[in-house]
């Protein structure tokens, strides 16, 4: 029964609490708490957090608004890890504060994948309908 439950993905708990995460990290960066000068020209985003089953790791998937500079981002963001750390600790009510790790989102590149691909001329005449004219 326990491998069927891993398989079936993040528990209520650890969804709960990664939506707190987020928040907390979204929170904090938005209020330009982090004195970066590369975090403090940048608006990031932080579309999901992810928690290990022990709620011990956070692994927060990060993107720069517009796109740009993303692995300066990162690197900022790995650099400054411990401040967020505490200020997450700070914000969020739990027994052991999480460590956090940072990852390019990219769900962008995935949505804009699958969007043209349905735009495709292949996938337009199977439907039998003509390729949108609008881009």
């Amino acid at each position: 029964m326990r491998k069927s439950q891993e398989s079936a993905g993040p528990s209520q708990r650890q969804q709960r609490v990664a939506e707190l995460v987020r928040h907390a990290l979204a929170e904090v960066l938005s209020r330009g708490d982090i004195q970066d000068p590369v975090l403090s020209q940048h608006v990031i985003t932080v579309p999901e957090v992810r928690m290990s089953p022990d709620l011990k790791l956070a692994t927060a998937y990060v993107m720069p608004l517009g796109g740009q500079d993303e692995r300066p981002v990162i690197e900022a963001l790995e650099r400054n890890k411990k401040v967020l750390r505490q200020e997450v600790a700070r914000r969020v009510a739990l027994k052991f504060a999480p460590d956090l790790r940072f990852r390019r989102d990219e769900t962008f590149d995935e949505a804009a994948r699958i969007d043209a691909l349905l735009r495709s001329d292949k996938v337009q005449r199977d439907l039998g309908t003509e390729p949108d004219s609008e881009d």
